[in-house]
């Protein structure tokens, strides 16, 4: 939530606090977004290029995987996994780590049988 915007606010407004309009626009044509976008100085970007961000961040700040399924309202955690399984493989020496770390430090003469 932008600081001084309810939880139920536009996200894309003007200085007046207008609705902004669509970001997607036929080819020849600018939105009340891209311009002030293109006003502010701020790189031209979707609302989906956002939510790409938002995605990446959360999957490289730790956040599970059915967590951001559930963000991006994804039917199934494999469809999150076919957009962002390279974000998660990074991961995967994490892991390799921890599973070291957890076998260094577990106590096996229990579990083994001479």
């Amino acid at each position: 939530m932008c600081r001084g915007k309810s939880p139920d606010g536009l996200a894309f407004t003007d200085a007046d606090g207008n609705h902004l309009g669509r970001a997607k626009t036929s080819v020849g044509t600018t939105s009340s977004y891209a311009a002030e976008l293109e006003r502010s100085g701020v790189e031209r970007l979707t609302p989906h290029d956002l939510r790409h961000t938002a995605a990446s961040l959360s999957i490289s700040s730790g956040a599970d995987v059915k967590a951001v399924q559930r963000m991006l309202g994804h039917k199934s955690a494999a469809m999150t996994l076919d957009t962002y399984a390279d974000l998660f493989e990074d991961d995967l020496s994490d892991v390799a780590a921890r599973l070291d770390q957890g076998a260094l430090a577990a106590d096996v003469s229990r579990i083994i049988q001479v």
